[in-house]
């Protein structure tokens, strides 16, 4: 393999090749870790190898890893794979920008602008401004910084000066929102949980109260945290209200959107997110829910020119012949940052806001049907209606983690489990846009399957055509 042309159609036969294997093996076997190194040949070598060689292990390895974009993959908040923002991607990885200047990256900081921009007025951000993070963790994190910087004067400065400050999010928030307290040096008992309604919500008037009371103590309220997704169940948090909470306080409000802001994109759904727009700043991770690869996470304020006033520094060396408006390194955390846009860029330009919009509309027509599907069975139990793409299940006589084990021992699907009001249950995450109604029965099916057995029943019996083979077995 000596020619570049050579080397990148390797990659390409390789790449066809890893779409076949997750097709014919979407649940692959667990490596024990203490073998992987030996088993894979993972050691480092002395003398390097040929690339062709190296291309063909870069292959098995991923062969050998979990098969998260699968059709068996229920597991995490993303799932599936939009074939043209993966074939972008790969671009981007070849073309390698960086986006902190335009000097760098020219038009691809245009590109950077339009896309945050477009998202930015679905939030009802109009005028707005962004930036794209690696991951929203780290869009939850900037925006408690520049929450703080808006809060305490010369937070920026001199930090938070021992005040004692305090952060609220909900009891069913996402753990990076403490780690951002932490970092930001609110401190992670500075995270304030709220009490949630019996649907997982935020309750506004915990929040007032907690609000009023932690003044009256002489505490430093910095930012409120709403959720629109939560984790396991999808639950949106009642923006409107909360929102009302923070005009009385004066309190910052950031919109953990990471899973629910592609809702924005339908008419059909976007009501979940209602008083998204007097939010301050809002997470939105285009990799959940939109088929993108890993990662694509927003970072979005309703104002601009507070990121810079909070996250820019000078850099003579790096930020020497532009206007600042195009110098995206100014509003962002990172210096070297990953060109996260393109590849969203390329899936809008494919889909159209009218395809982004049927894509949502179908994977919450999914959820409903398979809440359905679990309402009418004889054993199994829905937990509660689905919010929004997550659906959860109870599998009554059998612990539902090791209902999830099973299947993944067996190689049947991967499926994670979570807690509703003290009751362990599967959770089910509709995400994947190349899933139909007979992958939704045959999930229903393994997971009955999986609970009769363990529940000392016995398995049971049906017959099914694989996916893959067109067997019947």
């Amino acid at each position: 393999m000596t020619t570049e042309a050579e080397l990148f159609a390797a990659v390409g036969r390789l790449a066809v090749r890893l779409l076949h294997s997750e097709r014919a093996d979407p649940v692959r076997p667990t490596w024990p870790a203490a073998e992987v190194e030996g088993a894979l040949g993972l050691s480092l070598p002395v003398q390097g190898r040929p690339a062709e060689e190296v291309l063909e292990a870069v292959a098995s390895l991923l062969e050998a890893a979990p098969a998260m974009a699968g059709p068996s993959f229920w597991n995490q908040l993303f799932g599936g794979r939009d074939l043209v923002a993966t074939a972008a991607d790969m671009l981007a990885a070849v073309a390698n920008h960086s986006l902190y200047t335009y000097k760098a990256a020219g038009p691809l900081v245009v590109v950077e602008e339009l896309v945050l921009g477009r998202m930015a007025a679905l939030a009802g951000f109009a005028g707005g401004e962004g930036t794209f993070c690696p991951g929203g963790s780290v869009s939850n994190l900037c925006a408690v910084v520049v929450a703080r910087g808006e809060a305490i004067a010369q937070g920026r400065e001199d930090g938070v000066d021992g005040r004692a400050c305090r952060m609220y999010v909900s009891k069913e928030a996402h753990y990076s929102l403490r780690k951002a307290a932490m970092v930001a040096g609110l401190g992670r008992n500075g995270c304030h949980d709220i009490a949630c309604d019996a649907e997982g919500r935020m309750d506004p008037a915990a929040l007032d109260a907690a609000l009023t009371a932690d003044r009256l103590a002489g505490l430093t309220p910095v930012v409120v945290v709403a959720t629109a997704g939560t984790t396991v169940r999808g639950a949106f948090d009642p923006i409107q209200a909360i929102a009302d909470v923070c005009t009385r306080h004066s309190v910052w409000l950031h919109v953990d959107a990471a899973f629910g802001g592609s809702m924005l994109l339908s008419a059909q759904t976007r009501g979940l997110l209602a008083g998204v727009e007097r939010a301050d700043s809002l997470t939105w991770d285009a990799h959940k829910v939109l088929g993108v690869p890993l990662l694509c996470s927003a970072l979005l304020l309703r104002r601009r020119g507070q990121l810079a006033a909070q996250l820019g520094e000078t850099a003579d060396y790096l930020f020497q012949a532009d206007d600042e408006a195009l110098d995206p390194g100014t509003r962002a955390l990172q210096c070297g940052r990953r060109d996260d846009a393109l590849k969203l860029w390329a899936l809008w330009q494919h889909h159209g806001d009218a395809g982004l919009a049927a894509r949502v509309e179908a994977l919450r027509a999914q959820a409903l049907r398979l809440a359905e599907l679990a309402r009418a069975h004889p054993r199994l139990k829905l937990a509660e209606p689905p919010p929004s793409l997550t659906v959860c299940l109870r599998t009554p006589g059998a612990d539902a983690a090791a209902v999830c084990d099973l299947l993944a021992a067996e190689r049947r699907h991967l499926i994670g489990h979570g807690m509703i009001a003290g009751e362990r249950i599967v959770r089910v995450a509709i995400v994947d846009h190349d899933h139909d109604d007979a992958a939704l029965r045959a999930l229903i099916d393994d997971i009955d399957d999986a609970t009769l057995r363990l529940a000392g029943g016995p398995p049971r019996t049906w017959r099914r055509q694989d996916r893959t083979t067109g067997v019947m077995s």
